[in-house]
């Protein structure tokens, strides 16, 4: 039986010694590249090739309005013939995106992603950026789950 939600430690000596509650604060990558809304999608780019991050979070007044894939880059900006240099980034972020609460437990993450088709959420406290949890961090943390079978949840569905 699968308990998501928890993960053992294990003791290189003896196997697994015990079963712990996982929060995503304890699992979160805590160095979240940011993008104002107002910023070009060219800063964008070069935002992806200085940290070589897989999303930049956009933000409003240090609140997050929104998150930028390569995927939106390639499909709204390259595709749609849209001038990098002059297109805000706010005209090609997935906008409403959603976000889990640093002291929410790994299954409310996994759950949202699920749910929504998304690899990738900002950890929020009181409205502000603290850290983003994705479907990779889960794996890594939980053994027990494979990186394929999470992948599995999250199918490839483009939602405009």
């Amino acid at each position: 039986m699968l308990i998501i939600g928890w993960v053992y430690k294990y003791d290189s000596c003896y196997g697994i010694s015990e079963g712990c509650l996982l929060l995503i604060k304890e699992i979160m990558k805590k160095n979240v590249i940011t993008i104002d809304c107002d910023d070009t999608v060219f800063d964008a780019c070069n935002k992806y090739r200085d940290y070589k991050v897989g999303c930049l979070v956009v933000t409003k007044h240090g609140s997050c309005v929104g998150i930028v894939t390569e995927r939106d880059l390639i499909e709204r900006t390259i595709c749609a013939r849209k001038n990098p240099e002059r297109t805000k980034v706010k005209e090609i972020m997935t906008k409403n995106v959603k976000t889990v609460h640093a002291l929410d437990k790994v299954e409310k993450a996994i759950e949202i992603m699920k749910t929504n088709n998304i690899k990738k959420l900002p950890v929020v406290v009181n409205e502000g950026i603290v850290g983003i949890i994705t479907v990779t961090d889960i794996s890594h943390a939980r053994p027990d789950l494979s990186k394929r079978f999470i992948e599995s949840w999250v199918k490839p569905v483009w939602k405009d």
